[in-house]
């Protein structure tokens, strides 16, 4: 198993992942862009590693603020 320590690195991994190629989002942008051309898989590939490179560290930097945003919008009950 993973040390609790690295929680955020492997948060940020994996929602990275998820976003720009398991959820299919950069293939549906590369079919938008493009269509079903000769080469469309090395083109989604192409895109989906860029995305993944731009994802995880804006990931890794923006949800712990996020966390913050929720947490004081968020209703206190006792």
């Amino acid at each position: 198993m993973i040390n609790k320590k690295y929680e955020m690195v492997l948060f940020s991994f994996l929602m990275s992942l998820f976003m720009s190629g398991f959820s299919f989002m950069s293939f549906v942008v590369t079919f938008i862009n493009l269509g079903f051309v000769d080469g469309f898989l090395s083109f989604w590939l192409n895109a989906y590693w860029k995305a993944f490179i731009i994802a995880f560290p804006t990931i890794f930097i923006v949800v712990p603020q996020v966390r913050k945003i929720v947490n004081l919008l968020l209703e206190k009950r006792f």
